[in-house]
């Protein structure tokens, strides 16, 4: 009896230990991510998984160097006693169709307790309609067609800038730039035709028209083209004051070696932020796209800051800066993971209680928005934007002053 006392003894003590070991620590929570890891926009989804990545070193280890970035200070999610994040990564490939399989197959087969994505707006479209379909949160952080939050769903959020103040952002800045003297008459429109490119070129038509600007062509495109020459010819022909593209990576790259090709420079160039905002385009096509500007939420800062601190993880893991669609990526990241967190639990109805109540100051986040709060079609109304323009090899702010770190330069230099 003694020996069968002690050997219960030592059993119940063997057990104790091994609950208490590492492997049974609260179990992860699961994340799914759905990003263009294959296809014309690889660059920008390699980039997103990489900033990804980073948000969950940011989450699962103490960062306290990180000040009061949401979850940087422990390890873990406090509200579920430290839990890790895990991320499930998933290739969208490009298209729709992949994006939607990848949706459900996250969902059913990797049961994750929420989602992100998609980069593309269209393939958000059809992966957020399967979260929607299971009660599963979806979070972008970097989509901004303006008919996402426009579909009475009650499972979808967003915390970037949308095309609405997007275009508001454009319009005053032409405005001061027309109160300035220069000549800011014609705006041309070159959108690729997918939701992303139609959702803003649509919503930059109505505000140039209630701003008193005239839009003097658009020129709607396949982001797929391998040749843009007719375009950028009927670009040479009208001769705009102002063209706005709204371009993936590879068909940005596109149009400014055919621009350098066929000698066209406009006075003033502006990339709407996806493929102006990938590495691969400063990479590749910077030196001959001097003066182009674009709209960013994302600025390094200062040496020893909290944004120049989160930059230097990133470069470590990607080779580059970090740009500002990764940058929002990463964002909604912390953002869902912060409602998870303050959810105490993984179950989808109370995350989405948790989004609903979310309301994080500047102070709290990585990028320039005024903080995050969503409203009931789950936008954030709190995001903001500011210009950024390539001079040498990099992209530095110009606009607001208030926000700026250089002079805006103008006319286009291109090469």
């Amino acid at each position: 009896m003694a020996i069968k006392k002690v050997l219960t003894l030592f059993g119940a003590l063997a057990m104790a230990g091994v609950m208490a070991a590492p492997g049974f620590a609260q179990s992860p929570v699961k994340i799914g991510a759905i990003y263009p890891l294959s296809g014309n926009a690889a660059s920008a989804g390699e980039s997103a998984k990489a900033a990804l990545e980073v948000a969950m070193d940011v989450i699962n280890n103490a960062h306290p160097e990180l000040g009061d970035l949401t979850l940087a200070k422990g390890a873990g999610l406090p509200g579920l006693k430290g839990a890790k994040i895990e991320i499930v990564f998933a290739d969208n490939q490009g298209t729709p169709a992949a994006g939607q399989n990848q949706a459900l197959r996250l969902i059913t087969e990797e049961k994750v307790h929420a989602l992100v994505g998609a980069y593309q707006s269209g393939i958000t479209l059809t992966a957020s309609a399967i979260a929607e379909k299971y009660g599963i949160p979806f979070l972008s952080g970097e989509s901004v067609a303006a008919n996402l939050t426009e579909r009475g769903f009650k499972w979808f959020f967003r915390t970037t800038p949308i095309a609405s103040d997007i275009a508001t952002t454009y319009m005053a800045f032409l405005k001061e730039l027309k109160a300035g003297g220069r000549k800011v008459d014609s705006i041309a429109i070159v959108n690729e035709n997918t939701e992303y490119g139609t959702s803003i070129a649509k919503v930059l038509r109505e505000a140039a028209k209630e701003s008193g600007f005239n839009i003097g062509i658009e020129i709607p495109y396949s982001a797929n083209t391998t040749d843009v020459q007719s375009q950028v010819l009927q670009l040479k022909d009208k001769k705009p004051d102002v063209v706005i593209f709204v371009s993936y990576t590879s068909d940005a790259i596109l149009y400014m070696k055919t621009m350098k090709a066929m000698d066209y420079k406009p006075p003033v160039v502006i990339g709407d932020n996806s493929g102006f905002s990938d590495a691969a385009f400063l990479t590749n096509v910077g030196s001959i796209a001097q003066g182009a500007i674009n709209r960013s939420a994302w600025d390094i800062g200062k040496p020893g800051s909290v944004t120049y601190l989160i930059n230097e993880m990133y470069k470590k893991k990607r080779g580059v800066d970090l740009d500002d669609t990764a940058g929002r990526a990463m964002q909604g990241l912390l953002v869902l993971a912060d409602a998870i967190n303050r959810a105490g639990s993984t179950e989808p109805a109370k995350i989405q209680a948790a989004l609903k109540a979310t309301d994080l100051k500047p102070n709290q986040l990585m990028m320039g928005f005024r903080g995050v709060k969503f409203d009931e079609k789950g936008n954030n109304t709190l995001a903001a934007a500011l210009l950024i323009q390539i001079q040498g090899n990099r992209y530095v702010a110009v606009w607001p002053k208030a926000s700026a770190a250089a002079p805006l330069l103008l006319p286009y230099k291109g090469w």
